[in-house]
């Protein structure tokens, strides 16, 4: 097998489900009375064998009362560390054209590998701040493929 070559240059798309918020004492949950959707794309440069580099951009839908329209763009720079057994975290900022900033840690596993691309399952936690609104978490689920 032949040796991996750094600095490295992947990607990865994916979608993302928002399954939970909590926001000034109010849990809501994405699939009530409205549904918002996130489509991440990222390049990420490796370093080094555990160290990279990722940025992230996720554009946003979101369907409620009958009408759906984009929302919201992150961007999402950050530093990727290799966990090992496929895992991986990555940290990253946060910068919302609706005017929220934050950070978002996530934690990230490869679900199946093949020859050129892997397949991986993500659990960002978003938390905001910003734009007169109280402080938010979110709970994330994220599918998607890594090239």
């Amino acid at each position: 097998m032949a040796q991996e070559q750094f600095p490295k240059i992947a990607g990865h798309m994916g979608i993302a489900h928002s399954i939970i918020t909590v926001s000034d004492g109010i849990t809501t949950g994405n699939f009530g009375n409205s549904y918002s959707v996130g489509f991440p794309v990222a390049l990420n440069i490796w370093k080094t064998e555990k160290v990279g580099f990722s940025l992230e951009v996720i554009p946003a839908i979101r369907s409620e009362n009958g009408s759906h329209k984009m929302n919201n763009v992150t961007f999402h720079p950050g530093i990727l560390y290799r966990l090992g057994k496929g895992y991986t975290f990555a940290g990253r900022a946060a910068f919302e054209t609706s005017g929220r900033y934050g950070m978002t840690p996530v934690l990230n596993r490869v679900l199946k590998k093949n020859k050129f691309s892997s397949y991986y399952l993500a659990i960002p936690i978003p938390i905001r701040f910003g734009n007169d609104r109280p402080v938010s978490a979110n709970l994330t689920v994220q599918l998607g493929i890594a090239f």
